[in-house]
């Protein structure tokens, strides 16, 4: 189950046998794994300055999990051709998010803990503001690649009426250059060959005998070159239309035409390398062996594969985008935890007092055991709010002042924290 329970108590004798107690119940009965979550010393402020924070870092929680769920489905989305490798790419530090979780350790480096908490907020606030800011920059060309891409795609679909011909027509198919004759492209339904090649040669004077030649054909009909002089080419393609021959608007270019297959091959190539970017050979410390990640001299990992036919080698290492999505997901990940912390500390304060003594705790709840372990803690920690705790143990009990319709709300602080990023 990807979901975890970050919760707190406060982290006196009685309450510290209220966590063993509580250990000992969801161990014995498989309801949960648990493991301390370890928050320093922080600074905490006055308590007008720790409500005021507390609803700011509701909001930035909110956010931060939204920026990595964008993230996680974008590497997704990049790595289109290899959907199942997606949740293996999605880590903080180094490491899966369950071990960077279940070890968490507050970054002294990145967020000093001397300074004030809305300090440290806001520096995560910040971090992850310019995050989004930059994936929305970054995602913007890849779909307009991709964009462009598909729109040329899809001129290479579609019957002959409507596809793109450049990848069919070749040099030889048309009388070139010629200041009388030009050749034309007529699609022919297929119940109609036999009466295209009767009837083609009298559709107009001044037809070119035995010039007909099919090029091309797909489920509905094929594509026939004829050659005529311009002079008559109006009158030809009327006829022809009378007799449901449609003739392509189509002049051979041989440049257009090669720029076309060119743009196509880059956009390609373009969407390509932003997943991976094929290396030059000598780049290697290690030999290498098919399917597997090896080490380059500047300890980037790269991958090897044989290619079938002629058996050749390809490397190929991850491309800009896939790399800054995984280093952003990480930054964003690590921010959304420390986030985490700072509510935990926030509220333990808010609703312990001082001075600061509680204990943090990280549950992983059993999925078939996720409402027996929430009466269990209720019954561990029904002491430190009685009338909450009686009002969840009876949903009908009606307690004045008591509002827990709009937010979960237990005796002991609470926050959930889902890893499913991809659904």
């Amino acid at each position: 189950m990807s979901e975890f329970w970050l919760i707190s108590a406060p982290g006196d004798k009685t309450n510290l046998q209220a966590w063993e107690r509580m250990n000992t119940v969801t161990s014995k009965s498989n309801l949960s794994s648990n493991s301390k979550f370890h928050i320093p010393d922080l600074k905490v402020g006055t308590l007008d300055a720790l409500v005021g924070l507390s609803d700011e870092l509701g909001k930035l929680d909110t956010f931060a999990e939204s920026v990595i769920k964008k993230i996680a489905q974008y590497i997704g989305e990049v790595m289109e051709d290899s959907k199942d490798k997606v949740q293996e790419n999605l880590l903080a530090n180094g490491v899966d998010l369950i071990s960077y979780l279940t070890r968490f350790e507050w970054d002294m480096a990145k967020y000093p803990i001397k300074q004030p908490l809305k300090n440290i907020s806001e520096a995560l606030s910040k971090q992850v503001t310019q995050i989004e800011a930059d994936l929305k920059t970054r995602s913007a060309a890849y779909n307009n690649i991709k964009g462009n891409l598909q729109s040329l795609e899809k001129k290479t679909m579609g019957n002959l009426l409507t596809r793109t011909l450049a990848d069919i027509v070749h040099k030889e198919d048309f009388v070139l250059n010629s200041e009388y004759l030009i050749t034309l492209l007529v699609v022919v339904p297929k119940s109609s060959y036999v009466q295209w090649q009767k009837t083609y040669e009298s559709l107009s004077d001044m037809v070119v005998p035995r010039s007909t030649k099919m090029i091309a054909e797909d489920a509905e009909g094929g594509l026939f070159t004829v050659t005529l002089f311009r002079k008559v080419m109006d009158d030809f393609k009327a006829k022809a239309r009378e007799n449901r021959f449609m003739v392509r608007e189509f002049y051979y270019d041989e440049k257009e035409l090669k720029c076309e297959k060119e743009e196509l091959m880059k956009l390609a190539s373009d969407k390509k390398q932003q997943y991976w970017q094929p290396l030059l050979p000598g780049c290697l410390n290690t030999s290498l062996r098919n399917g597997f990640m090896v080490p380059t001299v500047s300890g980037e990992l790269i991958y090897c594969f044989t290619q079938r036919g002629d058996h050749s080698t390809v490397l190929v290492s991850q491309g800009p985008l896939l790399r800054w999505l995984k280093v952003n997901f990480s930054e964003a990940f690590v921010a959304w935890i420390h986030v985490k912390a700072l509510r935990v500390f926030v509220e333990s304060v808010l609703r312990y007092g001082l001075p600061v003594n509680f204990q943090a705790m990280l549950l992983q709840p059993n999925r078939k055991s996720v409402k027996r372990l929430r009466d269990v803690l209720n019954v561990v920690f029904k002491h430190l709010d009685e009338v909450a705790a009686a009002s969840i143990m009876d949903p009908g009990m009606d307690i004045p002042g008591l509002q827990l319709s709009n937010q979960e709300y237990y005796p002991y602080v609470y926050f959930k924290i889902d890893l499913s990023l991809l659904d």
